[in-house]
């Protein structure tokens, strides 16, 4: 049960990040490292700022490795002393997260409607955020929660202006360049950024088969019946689909001026 009264986080952990298959040949995706946490603990940590502290994570490729980082997550992240007399450890440390979290096998091969589908007996019949286990943002996670009561359906989907490729140029009438912007949101396009909200029913529009696509039918049906709504975020967001933006991200944790950092 959850310690506190924001409803649980599902991450969908199991993807095989084939678009960076140097940094994933080991590892899942999600366990891909900014800084020295990965991806999975960056994504926890927004959602805990709000009061979220109980997690259910879907596992497929190399879950093993998410469970094994999280059972041990305590002496990963702290000094240790090792009593050998008599087999005790100690944390010299004072770093720990007041959270419970529930790794749950939903199949290597299996799509994303697959994973929710199988999640439905162990989250329940209550509301729950819902994300991808490879983007970063600096959403605000309850004015997202008001916006889904307020709006009363099914669904909340976060839309964002997804970063440019390419830089822009602002050009006079002289062809001279009067400003270079690297990689800007683009301008009127808005896409699915994940950190999603949805209602027990979300259920009833994903099926138990591995094949399932939730972007697709599940989400297409939703939109059609008018119960989803979209949440403008026109602050940061950042998916990473290949090691360059991992790169990216990294670089904004190293100058310790990362947007999606609002923790202490």
């Amino acid at each position: 049960m959850s310690k506190s009264n924001m409803p649980p986080l599902v991450i969908l952990a199991g993807g095989l990040g084939t678009r960076m298959q140097e940094l994933t040949r080991l590892v899942p995706k999600p366990m891909v490292e900014i800084g020295a946490f990965p991806i999975l603990w960056h994504i926890m940590k927004i959602y805990t700022a709000y009061g979220v502290t109980e997690f259910f994570l879907a596992l497929g490729y190399r879950g093993e490795v998410i469970k094994e980082y999280f059972s041990n997550y305590e002496q990963r992240v702290n000094s240790i002393r090792v009593n050998l007399s008599d087999s005790t450890v100690e944390l010299l440390g004072k770093m720990h997260e007041d959270w419970t979290i529930n790794l749950i096998d939903t199949g290597e091969s299996t799509q994303t409607g697959g994973r929710i589908s199988r999640l439905k007996d162990v989250v329940g019949d209550r509301p729950f955020f819902l994300t991808y286990g490879d983007a970063v943002a600096d959403v605000d996670i309850k004015a997202l929660l008001a916006h889904h009561a307020d709006h009363g359906r099914i669904g909340t989907v976060t839309a964002v202006r997804p970063p440019s490729k390419y830089g822009a140029l602002d050009i006079s009438g002289r062809n001279q360049v009067r400003s270079f912007t690297e990689k800007p949101m683009s301008g009127d396009t808005w896409i699915n950024g994940g950190f999603f909200v949805f209602q027990p029913e979300i259920f009833n529009y994903v099926t138990d088969d591995e094949t399932c696509i939730f972007e697709r039918e599940p989400l297409e049906k939703l939109s059609k019946d008018g119960q989803l709504s979209a949440y403008l975020h026109r602050g940061f967001w950042q998916c990473m689909d290949t090691a360059k933006d991992v790169e990216l991200v990294s670089g904004h944790w190293k100058s310790g001026k990362a947007p999606w950092k609002i923790w202490d």
